[in-house]
């Protein structure tokens, strides 16, 4: 059965987000709140784990996955540069819904990226997934927690009706803003190519850099 982690008068957020990444430590997977919709974690450097996702959601693995980080400092590790575009973007645009593809180092499972050498990373500028994240201390994965094909979910009951027997908890931090995903731009194109307009509108990005 699906344990509910929820903050109330009795259990703090720095509690139940503490529960959440012992559940990731241990391989599980839970869904949680980000500034879009409820998104599905795991420890981003447990194969094992990361597989789960692709089962839960009925994920064609020719799908890469991104996460997020609580820090740039933990964006190094994980990426073979950081082009002078993405850093403008990241001063702009970080925490908030943009993810930026990088070209992956050899630290990133193959499976996240589906083989395309590339890795999709944002700072979520929503608190409780930033607090997962920095309490995780790893990647935690990104990926929309619904079905493949079914309606994104932006609040806890929407993602319980849908696969809630599939996971091992649910962080509910009640509804999110909902609407559209995070804007995913590549920079490792020249010039960067938006691969999917979401919250964060093109024209916003196209007042920075050139975009394609």
């Amino acid at each position: 059965m699906t344990e509910i982690l929820k903050a109330d008068g009795n259990i703090s957020e720095e509690m139940v987000s503490s529960q959440a990444v012992e559940i990731l430590t241990q391989g599980g997977i839970i869904a949680y709140p980000t500034e879009t919709f409820y998104g599905l974690g795991v420890d981003g450097t447990n194969e094992k784990a990361i597989r789960k996702i692709f089962t839960v959601k009925g994920r064609n693995f020719s799908n890469p996955i991104s996460v997020i980080i609580d820090k740039l400092e933990n964006l190094y590790p994980l990426v073979r540069e950081v082009p002078a575009c993405a850093q403008k973007l990241i001063d702009v645009f970080w925490p908030g819904a943009l993810t930026i593809v990088f070209r992956a180092s050899n630290e990133i499972p193959s499976i996240l990226t589906a083989g395309s050498a590339k890795i999709g990373v944002r700072i979520s500028s929503h608190h409780t997934a930033m607090l997962i994240a920095r309490k995780l201390g790893r990647p935690l994965t990104a990926t929309s927690a619904n079905l493949t094909g079914g309606k994104e979910c932006a609040s806890a009951p929407e993602v319980i009706r849908q696969i809630g027997a599939k996971i091992d908890a649910l962080v509910d931090a009640g509804t999110t803003a909902g609407g559209k995903g995070s804007t995913i731009i590549d920079v490792t194109s020249n010039p960067p190519q938006i691969l999917r307009e979401g919250m964060i509108q093109r024209i916003f990005i196209e007042s920075w850099i050139d975009v394609q």
